[in-house]
């Protein structure tokens, strides 16, 4: 798997807003928040400002996570 340090070197890292984060996850923008503190999901990124987004990579990882979770760490 390709790393996040990786794909920046490669001009490859994206961020995610949180609406396409709740999108992708199907997840409520509170249980998003509730497992971050938590420590169970990726944290976000401050972009400046108020504004914060998520690398896209780590997203994908996290939600590769849980399917190998739900199917018994199968592949």
């Amino acid at each position: 798997m390709t790393s996040v340090i990786e794909r920046k070197r490669r001009g490859q890292v994206r961020f995610l807003r949180l609406p396409e984060v709740l999108a992708r996850t199907g997840l409520s923008r509170s249980t998003v928040y509730v497992r971050l503190e938590q420590g169970r999901f990726p944290r976000p990124v401050s972009l400046g400002g108020r504004a914060v987004g998520w690398i896209e990579a780590e997203v994908d990882d996290w939600i590769r996570d849980r399917i190998d979770e739900s199917r018994g760490g199968a592949e």
